[in-house]
């Protein structure tokens, strides 16, 4: 791995502690409430060409302790160093070694079971991926159903396949296996849990 230049990195959240805590709050909400819409409004300077959300909840979630895996894009732009600076995760060259997935478009995200699923006994061992989409917008598009919904809600998101509903639908069967997924556009962010039901 190359030697950072310190010269290049974005400095992150304007106040450490406040901001870190008010994004994992966001963070946690999204994937609590599925397909509820949050704003990630920490004061904050991230990488060029990232989506705000995304970014600013990998810098809240990931440490030291962390692996996480980048897509093609991310792994030659500046948000690989900007992460490893800030936080010390360590990056993986396979999806499945990770706890943690960025993704820069719907283009590059792999097939969902190619990541880590964790195991009957060990759920928690699966990948969170975070996916940087073309749009998000309640009240049209797919019908979810759930925990953290309440009765349903509606959730269009711009850009992923026509195959991710089947996919999706596959990983929340695998059930308490499988991944969990965070949707972000801008500083927007929208999670889908593993338990969350898409009726497209």
């Amino acid at each position: 791995m190359n030697a950072i230049d310190l010269c290049q990195i974005a400095p992150g959240f304007a106040d450490l502690a406040l901001g870190s805590q008010s994004v994992f709050r966001a963070t946690l909400e999204a994937l609590a409430r599925p397909g509820q819409i949050w704003s990630v409004g920490a004061e904050a300077s991230t990488p060029p060409d990232v989506h705000a959300g995304s970014a600013l909840a990998l810098l809240a979630l990931l440490d030291q302790d962390c692996a996480l895996w980048l897509s093609p894009t991310l792994v030659r732009s500046p948000a690989a160093a900007w992460l490893r600076f800030h936080t010390g995760c360590r990056l993986v060259e396979q999806a499945d070694q990770a706890q943690f997935a960025w993704v820069a478009a719907p283009a590059e995200l792999p097939a969902l079971d190619e990541f880590a699923q964790g195991s009957e006994f060990e759920p928690e061992k699966s990948t969170t991926c975070l996916v940087q989409v073309d749009g998000l917008e309640n009240g049209r598009g797919w019908t979810l159903r759930g925990p953290g919904i309440g009765g349903s809600c509606r959730l269009a998101v711009a850009g992923l396949g026509d195959d991710f509903v089947a996919q999706w639908r596959d990983n929340q069967a695998r059930f308490p296996r499988g991944i969990d997924l965070l949707l972000s556009h801008g500083a927007h962010l929208t999670g889908l849990s593993r338990t969350t039901r898409i009726e497209s």
